[in-house]
């Protein structure tokens, strides 16, 4: 399918990855790993053709179509989500555009009989063939499928992406690229705009992808559930296996334990065989031994054990200065976004020194919480800060706020003040950020670069409270938990939004859940949370809609349910189809008044039975209305 062949790219003279050499074949689903700046986003530009290596070659069958999922998009301002997504489709709307064409003329010709008129039907019938083959009379329904699979409602569909944020943006993007049925699909960070849902149902499709896949991501899970061969990226080298993330992880291990036992064994055998020569190389009657030793010792093909890039950032949060007892007391808080009620009468307090996770579904309103906490939103309710509280706040999106078009260096220099001006090179080392590397632009480093500067500027306003909504995102995972083990060690007050079970261990003491406008508090850890809420991970948490406590009850609810659906579905049938016969008879009638209005209107009782048949059919639109009303709350 594809074959790369001796691969190198470098930047800045230096080799970001040098003589690659590695195939993608069909139901290749392939983790590429390695930490961030290894040369991930990198590798996928080359594969997609969007940047040119230095040497090596890449060979492609012929006609293969790649998609790929980068982490900036670019959107065409101005269209609906249908629209954007119809975009996969550009040879089915083309044709669609011939065609229509093709009827235009039809209907404004009269010369029937022309070879002409004839021609035209002709065209008109290979483009419908075509049109079939392509799926044309399809698409529609499977990019509404895909649209609903991604998180998106059917009342999303014709609003505009201008309105949508970059996370649901990507969505559409996403959904683009799974529906134009490409050959190779490579995925940059395709979870982190994802909710738990969403992730599944991604992780269902891309299984039964019969092409090749080339995923980037920091979630382990996703990639042990997807992943059938790992690749990681480290120091220049490629480490290709045919194992999922975790399994790679132990074999990884276990090749590097046994080259260190040979080279352990080699080097003994080495050691002996210069000795020898050295007690040869004494006497003359030896002479030839030793020589002969010698050589032998050149032929040997010395074991080499694979590098590791243990390079990780340093990190350490400074606490200011020490707040009051209670930092954060929020009562009564309540938040709607126009007709969206997604907080309402929230209480909430907040003890200094204490380490708080918000955890639950995309949409419940955690990151909402979280930004009125930090003073982004205005809201409904009373929320007042404690005595001596300096809040940092680290927001899902903090990557995107900063400016490209600055260097490293200037972006911090640009957010220090006197005091701490002196520092900025030191922390920017701590960071990873070394040498040349402070002078590279904001807009070419990668996203795991950006959210590393972010967290470096975060270092340079005074806190005692620090607020966090999802800060992995994009980190690779030493990355993560480096910021892991700085959080732990941190003398603030720590609150965390994240679905993230493996960050959360160790970090948080009491766990809100939020879920329908509300919040329940529990005091413990987060295993402790999944122990009372009997499941094993927040995935489960997050798909879960009802906590069953009466099975009975709630089986007899289901079954109710479904009665109740069966006969609205029914009622909803019997009325479209009075309300079809009433339209037809509705036409009849308007074009006999047309045609024959004189005959039609003399009969006295004409007009009643006319208004009485439209009186009756608006009365069914209204039922009909409200059924439908019914089976979207149910559904």
């Amino acid at each position: 399918m594809l074959n790369i062949h001796n691969l190198s790219i470098s930047f800045q003279g230096e080799y970001l990855f040098e003589d690659i050499t590695f195939k993608l074949s069909p139901g290749d689903r392939i983790g590429l790993i390695g930490k961030n700046g290894a040369g991930k986003s990198t590798m996928l530009k080359i594969l997609s053709k969007e940047l040119e290596p230095d040497s090596g070659q890449i060979a492609a069958d012929k006609n293969l179509s790649i998609g790929f999922l980068k982490q900036d998009i670019d959107f065409t301002y101005g269209r609906t989500v249908l629209q954007e997504a119809y975009d996969a489709f550009k040879e089915i709307k083309e044709l669609e555009s011939k065609i229509d064409h093709i009827n235009e003329q039809l209907v404004e010709r009269s010369d029937y009989e022309s070879d002409a008129y004839h021609q035209l039907m002709v065209d008109l019938n290979e483009i419908q063939h075509q049109y079939e083959i392509l799926g044309g009379y399809n698409y529609q329904g499977e990019t509404e499928k895909i649209l609903q699979g991604l998180g998106f409602k059917r009342e999303d569909f014709n609003k505009l992406t201008d309105t949508f944020s970059g996370g649901w943006r990507m969505r559409i993007e996403l959904a683009k690229l799974l529906l134009q049925n490409n050959d190779i699909l490579l995925l940059d960070e395709p979870t982190n705009h994802l909710d738990i849902e969403s992730i599944i149902w991604l992780e269902g499709f891309l299984k039964g992808f019969n092409g090749a896949v080339v995923i980037v991501s920091h979630d382990k899970m996703f990639l042990d559930n997807v992943t059938n061969r790992t690749i990681e990226i480290s120091l220049g080298r490629i480490y290709d296996y045919n194992k999922p993330y975790t399994k790679f992880l132990v074999l990884r291990n276990e090749i590097k334990t046994q080259q260190l036992a040979a080279q352990k064994n080699q080097a003994k055998q080495i050691e002996q065989t210069e000795k020898l020569i050295e007690k040869f190389r004494a006497k003359a009657s030896k002479a030839s031994m030793a020589q002969s030793l010698i050589k032998k010792l050149d032929r040997i093909d010395r074991i080499e054990v694979d590098e590791d890039d243990n390079s990780v950032m340093t990190l350490n949060f400074p606490v200011s200065i020490t707040p009051g007892k209670v930092v954060v007391e929020a009562r009564h808080i309540s938040k709607h976004y126009g007709d969206l009620e997604v907080l309402r009468n929230i209480d909430l307090t907040i003890e200094r020194n204490s380490k708080t996770a918000f955890v639950g579904q995309n949409g419940q309103g955690k990151s909402t919480l979280a930004k009125i906490i930090v003073g982004e939103l205005k809201h409904q309710g009373e929320l007042k800060l404690g005595h001596n509280v300096q809040i940092g706040y680290f927001a899902q999106n903090q990557a995107e706020y900063l400016d490209g078009t600055k260097t490293v260096l200037d972006t911090m220099i640009d957010a220090a003040n006197e005091t701490n001006r002196s520092k900025v090179r030191d922390i920017l080392g701590a960071f990873l950020f070394r040498g040349d590397e402070v002078d590279k632009y904001v807009r070419v480093l990668s996203g795991g670069e950006r959210n590393r500067l972010a967290l470096a500027k975060l270092l340079l306003q005074p806190f005692n409270v620090l607020v966090m909504d999802e800060p992995t995102n994009h980190l690779d995972i030493k990355s993560k938990n480096v910021l892991k083990d700085a959080l732990k060690k941190f003398e603030g007050t720590l609150l965390l939004v994240s679905h993230d079970r493996d960050f959360l261990q160790g970090l948080a003491n009491i766990i809100y859940e939020f879920k329908d406008q509300k919040i329940k508090e529990y005091l413990g850890n987060i295993d402790y949370y999944l122990e009372q809420r009997n499941v094993e991970n927040l995935r489960e948490v997050e798909k879960r809609t009802i906590i069953k406590e009466e099975p009975k009850e709630t089986n007899k609810q289901s079954y109710q349910d479904q009665k109740k659906l069966k006969s609205l579905n029914n009622k909803l049938s019997n009325i479209e189809a009075k309300i079809n016969q009433l339209e037809k008879e509705i036409k009849t009638i308007d074009v006999e008044l047309a045609t024959n209005y004189d005959q039609t209107v003399s009969d006295p009782e004409f007009f009643d039975r006319y208004q009485a048949k439209k009186q009756k059919l608006e009365k069914f639109m209204k039922d009909w209305e409200g059924l439908q009303e019914e089976l979207d709350q149910m559904s």
